[in-house]
């Protein structure tokens, strides 16, 4: 459902999308009606496909045998597959949204909220605005310096450099944060080369959103939960370095709710040995 939320943005780069399950054709057709999917759902039923391309899910519980880890090709024109992005654990899975992200710097529109600190502003976004248990999303920060200035990289010695930090959470459990490749930066006033960044970056980081047990906890009457963080750096220019700041990140999502749902009883598929 959550990839029938992007078709537009897929089309506008010219991707086609299919998903492949090992549902039976009944099957994908009665979901495919009752949530208004118009992409191609292809059945792989006894597997055979999952199986050669080495995605069956050895450790899925009995009842689901026969699953892939979940996760998503890239293929360009000629069928090369140029990007995989997989799960171990079938209870969670990459957001058609994160991929756009990941893939193509394809950020929503909606839910950005900005920062500004002393020597530069901040865009703080993520890729889904809704999101539900399982979900792996995208936290990102669009960071824009005042012209002249910098900001020392991590793996830097003797200064300060950036630092994005997560607040606990019971609600997500996120990734290391992935900061660009830096410049070496040559500074005349100290005679020294150090790595940095200027003008525009992006720092991003991937979270996972939590099980309902751990998650509703968290939801307050409108279904809505925060995730929230810090950004600590030190600014200079030529000349001077500044005092260091730290703003505050907070980053609010809809709960949406699993599709439980089953097909009718006829329709549904059994589990090795029923």
């Amino acid at each position: 459902m959550e990839l029938q939320q992007h078709q537009d943005q897929f089309r506008k780069l010219g991707l086609g999308v299919a998903a492949v399950s090992y549902d039976s054709g009944a099957i994908l057709q009665n979901f495919a009606e009752r949530k208004s999917i118009r992409f191609p759902l292809l059945s792989d039923a006894d597997s055979k496909i999952i199986r050669e391309l080495g995605l069956l899910n050895e450790s899925a519980p009995k009842e689901f045998y026969g699953i892939p880890h979940p996760g998503v090709f890239v293929l360009d024109a000629k069928g090369i597959v140029r990007a995989k992005y997989f799960e171990d654990n079938y209870r969670e899975r990459y957001t058609s949204a994160g991929i756009l992200l990941h893939q193509f710097g394809l950020i929503p529109e909606e839910a950005k909220s900005e920062v500004a600190g002393r020597q530069l502003t901040l865009t703080a976004s993520a890729s889904n605005s809704a999101v539900a248990p399982g979900q792996r999303v995208v936290l990102v920060l669009d960071i824009e310096l005042n012209p002249n200035m910098h900001v020392y990289a991590p793996g830097v010695e003797g200064y300060i450099p950036i630092d994005w930090k997560m607040k606990e959470s019971a609600s997500v459990a996120p990734e290391p944060a992935v900061y660009p490749h830096s410049e070496k930066l040559y500074l005349k006033a100290i005679d020294e080369t150090v790595p940095a960044y200027r003008n525009h970056f992006r720092l991003t980081r991937d979270i996972t959103v939590q099980q309902d047990d751990k998650l509703k906890p968290a939801l307050d009457s409108s279904g809505h939960f925060t995730v929230e963080g810090s950004l600590r750096y030190q600014a200079c220019d030529d000349r001077v370095c500044y005092i260091p700041q730290e703003l505050p990140l907070k980053w609010t999502f809809q709960y949406q709710a699993l599709d439980r749902e089953r097909v009718p009883a006829e329709l549904q598929r059994k589990a090795p040995g029923q």
